[in-house]
């Protein structure tokens, strides 16, 4: 089975140079293939109406329809000067470049991103830093838009870098244990593209079940009914224990084994993680595991009445031996704190 990209920061392919006029957006290959990769390495084949919505997204809406020429060409080539910072190879360049971008569109939101990576010093830099790449990105698009085309963003290339900041946002407020925040900006993703191209529905599972929100958890699941992850079949078990459902608890927990049995070590401490994420994982594999733990980890250990049923079911089948409750619940995992 063909291995998958692992969720990291979204960074869009820098498009070729091309002059634009009013209402027109740049047209290339590049920007064809930066839409349909995203697509091609999900879970599921590319359709016709994918390709439908592809190319409607090339010849439709743009944020450009209302500018002047002037404006959309500072835009676009402060765009492509945020892309060129984003790849570039000292902080030196990355800085001048994103500078640059920023005297062309003060808005431009992935030049505001390469910003507060390279100045924030401290947890509340890097979020305001980030809050004002959203802030800007919402201005960017203008409310109308936004409005408009919310249900298919991503297929939107406009949308791109709003969409990552927002996504970038989300995962900085879960790592700070700001929960409800991450919630918040997570949901607003999966309004704006319910397609859920960039994954967030994994984190948000996870802090669903982190703060106790078994409704929330539940729509979740039954939303992305058909996602056959290790993530949405261990949270599944853990919110049928949570929803008081121990029966069905049962049979998840038989399902969510075969999915990928890896996680028990992990999540029983056994088996020590590894200093940093996978980059590609294939499903069933350990990499899947390490990545299912960085998402509904933080969940189980919450709940310890849920770590000592876990315990107890894999005592009753004798699959494990020399593992302790204790050691289940020192399970290292990140993002222990709730808001």
């Amino acid at each position: 089975m063909p291995k998958k990209s692992a969720p990291k920061k979204s960074v869009a392919k820098k498009p070729a140079n091309k002059k634009t006029t009013k209402g027109q957006k740049p047209v290339t290959v590049e920007s064809m293939m930066e839409q349909l990769a995203p697509l091609l390495e999900g879970e599921r084949a590319v359709t016709e109406n994918d390709l439908r919505a592809l190319m409607a997204s090339l010849n439709g809406p743009s944020v450009a329809d209302k500018m002047s020429d002037e404006d959309v060409d500072a835009r676009y080539a402060a765009q492509e000067l945020a892309l060129d910072a984003m790849d570039a190879r000292t902080e030196a360049e990355a800085r001048k470049l994103a500078k640059r971008a920023l005297r062309l569109d003060p808005d431009c939101v992935d030049a505001l991103l390469v910003m507060t990576d390279l100045d924030a010093r401290n947890p509340r830099q890097i979020l305001d830093g980030l809050r004002k790449a959203v802030a800007a990105g919402e201005r960017s698009l203008g409310k109308s838009f936004i409005e408009e085309n919310t249900g298919h963003f991503w297929m939107l290339l406009d949308t791109r870098p709003y969409m990552r900041a927002l996504q970038v946002l989300g995962d900085a407020l879960r790592n700070e244990g700001i929960c409800l925040d991450a919630i918040q900006v997570y949901e607003k993703m999966l309004e704006l593209n319910p397609n859920d191209n960039q994954g967030v529905r994994d984190p948000l599972l996870g802090l669903y079940l982190q703060t106790g929100d078994l409704k929330g958890a539940g729509r979740l699941l039954k939303k992305y009914k058909d996602d056959a992850s290790a993530n949405f079949a261990w949270g599944y078990v853990l919110e049928r224990f949570l929803a008081g459902d121990e029966k069905s608890a049962i049979a998840a927990l038989k399902t969510a084994r075969k999915a990928n049995p890896h996680m028990e070590l992990y999540l029983t401490a056994r088996k020590e993680l590894p200093e940093y994420l996978p980059e590609m994982y294939s499903p069933g594999s350990e990499e899947e595991a390490v990545l299912c733990l960085s998402f509904v980890g933080a969940a189980w250990v919450t709940h310890e009445e849920a770590c000592a049923w876990f315990f107890d079911q894999m005592t009753a089948e004798a699959r494990r031996e020399g593992v302790s409750k204790e050691a289940l619940l020192r399970a290292p995992v990140p993002g222990k704190k709730v808001q």
